[in-house]
């Protein structure tokens, strides 16, 4: 097989991957059959509650810049408008009151993490998932979010999922609460621990938050609020730093063979682990040396690996409990079957055109690789 044949089969690999986790989820929910059909894994019975927004929420926090660009390839374009009719029709039914598969915004305290996730993916694709919604399902859209307001976050990460619901809120136009992004942003510089990492909260933790939740966030909410006061002007070039920093850790923590630590919670996230990663190829920003194809590359071999680990999705397509198949144990107690849908940040690169370097680059060595085959591979420093 020639490379440039290897290459689009390698795009057509993610683009179906992708498509197989969220199918079940965004057919279910379009059809309003969600709470119907969608079985829940869980540990504790109060996360079923939860389990269905984080499902969706999750889904589209990958997709959406798919979603929000027209791809060259007719049969390509075809499936991506079909989608966002699936998720269209699936915002109608999450979010009208009237609907047996109105989603929970407001009751218990994990609302406050996924009406975030749902708030990124649209800002990663307004025109698809808001401008394209008629004015009815846009007003409850706004209300939706809106509700989450009735929880506090607590003093983590979290409280980047009440900044990021309000930056959606700004963009839609809607009454916004200012206070709860500064809060978030100028409480985040305080947990900054150097060289592109922050602690979670006041302490530092050995997890993939910082991919996961810290990173990804306070790049978008910077990039969309900017402008609005100099102090968080003052902010955003460190940010941006910092994001691309660790977007190098990142790439050199996948092994040779496609593997990657096994450290910290929310494992069962599965290569959402690298959504840092993965927005910084889709942002054109990664670090000096590290080319657009070796990071396709590596994480192609890390999402192969787990994909396609026995156990991964039950008989009717859901995803399980687990990092490589299935691992029940690896779930912690706010884990279900919703949760496991955060795996969707990895794919953000196909959001970038087929013609685009991340998919046509020839097939690369990524930095592991190359150090643990005895190649020439440049000093790591810290920032």
């Amino acid at each position: 097989m020639n490379n440039q044949a290897s290459i689009g089969n390698t795009r057509s690999y993610w683009l179906q991957t992708m498509l197989r986790i969220a199918s079940p989820v965004l057919e279910a929910l379009a059809e309003r059959k969600l709470r119907a059909t969608m079985p829940v894994e869980n540990k504790k019975e109060e996360q079923r509650q939860f389990s269905h927004l984080e499902a969706f929420a999750r889904t589209l926090v990958g997709m959406a810049p798919w979603l929000e660009s027209p791809a060259l390839d007719a049969e390509e374009e075809k499936l991506r408008t079909h989608y966002v009719d699936l998720v269209r029709a699936g915002l109608d039914a999450a979010t009208d009151p009237e609907s047996p598969d109105f989603l929970n915004f407001s009751q218990g305290f994990q609302p406050v993490v996924d009406t975030a996730f749902l708030a990124h993916a649209i800002l990663r694709a307004p025109n698809a998932l808001w401008h394209g919604l008629d004015g009815r399902v846009q007003a409850n859209l706004v209300k939706a979010l809106q509700s989450s307001r009735t929880r506090k976050p607590f003093f983590s990460n979290w409280l980047l999922f009440a900044a990021m619901t309000e930056t959606a809120l700004r963009y839609m136009g809607a009454d916004w609460d200012r206070m709860r992004v500064d809060f978030a942003l100028k409480q985040h510089e305080q947990w900054y621990l150097g060289d592109g990492m922050y602690g979670d909260g006041p302490d530092y933790h050995a997890d993939y938050y910082n991919s996961f939740v810290i990173q990804p966030m306070l790049v978008d909410i910077i990039e969309l609020v900017h402008g609005e006061y100099p102090d968080w002007d003052a902010m955003r070039e460190n940010i941006l730093i910092r994001a691309q920093r660790y977007a190098a850790v990142q790439e050199r923590s996948i092994s040779p063979e496609g593997t990657f630590p096994v450290i910290g919670r929310s494992l069962a996230y599965r290569f959402g682990a690298f959504q840092s990663l993965a927005q910084t190829a889709l942002r054109r920003e990664l670090p000096v040396g590290v080319a657009p194809a070796q990071v396709r590359c590596a994480l192609t071999e890390v999402i192969k690996r787990l994909i396609e680990a026995p156990g991964t999705f039950d008989e009717a397509g859901w995803l399980k409990i687990g990092l490589c198949g299935h691992q029940p144990e690896l779930g912690e107690p706010y884990i279900s079957t919703g949760s496991l849908y955060l795996c969707s940040a990895v794919f953000l690169p196909l959001g970038l055109t087929a013609n685009d370097e991340f998919w046509q680059g020839a097939d690369a060595l990524w930095t592991s690789q190359k150090v643990w085959a005895g190649q020439t591979v440049a000093i790591d420093k810290a920032i």
